[in-house]
């Protein structure tokens, strides 16, 4: 079940920067007329053709709090992916906020956002606990990993039903390279993500992809073999703030539309 590809390629729209910008003003007040909203920002991603939406509740509540998390899971009527570290304490909140998807994801305090793929080779063991308690509250679970075969493998066994190939160094070697696909160590970073993709469809887990993603880059990535969802923030709410986020979220999704029909 876990393998089967649904139709075309979707869009989980990162709103966690809509609340870093909040929280610079308004941090550690509960003011609930602090703006701007996560849940209208939901929406609007939602109105511009985005199929789900997609937020960190980190350890340090840096941007997302609980109450946001707890709103848009209750109120957004597109799927909801709660990325996460694999802790006692996020596995609680996962289990009771219960989003469509939990996203397991390394993560850090000084890092500005998620940087590398979460090891699930080094800890298959307490990962199999985790997965498994986010599965009995019947969740899909997801790992944000690098395209890595090992790790690949290590997902497999450890149970879980997605990986997200981590594309951040493909994004870096797209600027490197100025888009220059005759560049080999372009070449070469997008052969990493379809080789990933590869394997992870034959394990019968789901492919999709993230990090580090945008206008520019998005359409190779967009066109691989069996990929069925980008997650995609940081570019969509950076353009929001001139075109405003509905549009922003409507020219993503038909750039990636467009590099499936060629």
């Amino acid at each position: 079940m876990a393998g089967l590809h649904f139709g075309m390629i979707q869009l989980g729209v990162n709103i966690d920067h809509i609340t870093t910008l909040r929280q610079a003003r308004y941090r550690g007040q509960g003011n609930r007329l602090a703006e701007p909203s996560p849940l209208f920002a939901a929406h609007e991603a939602q109105l511009g053709g985005a199929d789900g939406i997609t937020v960190h509740l980190r350890e340090d509540r840096r941007h997302m709090q609980d109450a946001d998390v707890e709103a848009l899971c209750s109120q957004v009527g597109v799927k909801m992916n709660l990325e996460m570290a694999a802790t006692d304490e996020m596995v609680s909140i996962a289990r009771r906020l219960t989003p469509d998807t939990a996203m397991l994801v390394p993560e850090g305090r000084e890092e500005l956002t998620t940087e590398g793929g979460l090891d699930v080779q080094g800890q298959e063991s307490r990962l199999m606990d985790v997965v498994s308690r986010l599965h009995d509250a019947g969740l899909v679970v997801s790992a944000f990993v690098d395209a890595d075969p090992a790790q690949i493998g290590a997902c497999a066994r450890v149970g879980f039903d997605v990986c997200e190939v981590h594309t951040g160094p493909y994004a870096h070697a797209f600027a490197e390279a100025g888009g220059d696909f005759r560049r080999s160590a372009l070449r070469a970073e997008l052969d990493r993500v379809a080789e990933a993709g590869g394997l992870i469809r034959d394990a019968e887990m789901r492919f999709n992809a993230g990090h580090a993603l945008n206008y520019a880059n998005v359409q190779p990535i967009a066109s691989l073999a069996g990929i069925e969802e980008l997650h995609i923030g940081h570019s969509i709410v950076s353009r929001s703030l001139y075109t405003g986020l509905r549009d922003a979220v409507a020219q993503m999704k038909r750039l990636m539309l467009e590099s499936t029909h060629h």
